[in-house]
């Protein structure tokens, strides 16, 4: 439970086009994460089913449909399929590091690439780099930035993690409970890798290792063909009104 010593302000947005079902208006409900207390009510929040975009803290409160569901994996129950093994198998030459969230021009090359190819028409469709350098920066809470880089093909000496091209990227906040991804993207020319399915892969394992019993992937939504792969990763709970609940499988 949250005992900071100002409880936050909340606010709702007005209505708008739901971005993942087709005819449906979507609101939220936000606060403001900032100050001293602002990873104490990230962690509280999260809990409860919010997620954070910079430094605010948002959860839908939609007027006609609750089809968004917050879902959690477990992390000491989580067995990898043959399908996880192989993409994990595929990406084992990567060199991967935790660096600080600080935005570079790299990223954000990689980043628009990933926004042009995938997500063209969507809401970040228009970010800058100033943008994508606010949305990384922006933020009071224990958070960091997963960098993924392919390996020279001519072995450095001594070794560099960071002179490989950088092919995908994940920026994560780290909660009391878990890990949160709050935004990945990836190099789409490099599909046959399965590069997202493999970040949240390699979420699961660092949680492991921090002894930290989840990985919060944000919204499910039943029946959006863009949140389906989230139902893969099981065991997982997903926040109903009685509280978290373990998904059937």
């Amino acid at each position: 439970m949250y005992e900071g010593r100002n409880f936050p302000q909340f606010y709702i947005t007005a209505s708008s086009p739901c971005p993942y079902l087709v005819g449906q208006m979507e609101r939220k409900v936000f606060t403001h994460l900032i100050g001293e207390d602002a990873s104490r009510l990230n962690d509280a929040l999260s809990q409860g089913g919010f997620r954070r975009s910079q430094n605010i803290a948002y959860r839908p409160a939609c007027e006609r449909c609750s089809s968004c569901v917050s879902v959690r994996v477990v992390v000491d129950e989580f067995k990898p399929s043959r399908t996880f093994r192989r993409i994990s198998s595929l990406n084992r030459s990567l060199d991967i590091r935790q660096v600080e969230s600080r935005a570079t021009s790299e990223q954000y090359s990689l980043f628009r690439r990933y926004i042009d190819d995938r997500h063209g028409e969507g809401g970040m469709a228009e970010m800058t780099v100033l943008d994508y350098a606010a949305m990384v920066e922006d933020s009071f809470v224990n958070t960091h930035i997963t960098e993924y880089r392919l390996r020279p093909r001519i072995p450095l000496a001594p070794p560099d993690p960071q002179k490989g091209e950088l092919v995908a990227a994940a920026l994560t906040d780290r909660l009391a409970d878990g890990l949160s991804m709050i935004y990945s993207f990836y190099d789409s020319d490099h599909r046959w890798r399965s590069l997202g399915t493999f970040m949240i892969l390699d979420h699961i394992e660092r949680a492991r290792k921090l002894g930290l019993p989840y990985v919060y992937l944000g919204y499910w939504v039943p029946g959006s063909d863009k949140m389906a792969y989230k139902a893969r990763f099981l065991p997982q709970e997903r926040l109903t009104p009685d509280g978290w609940r373990l998904a059937a499988s």
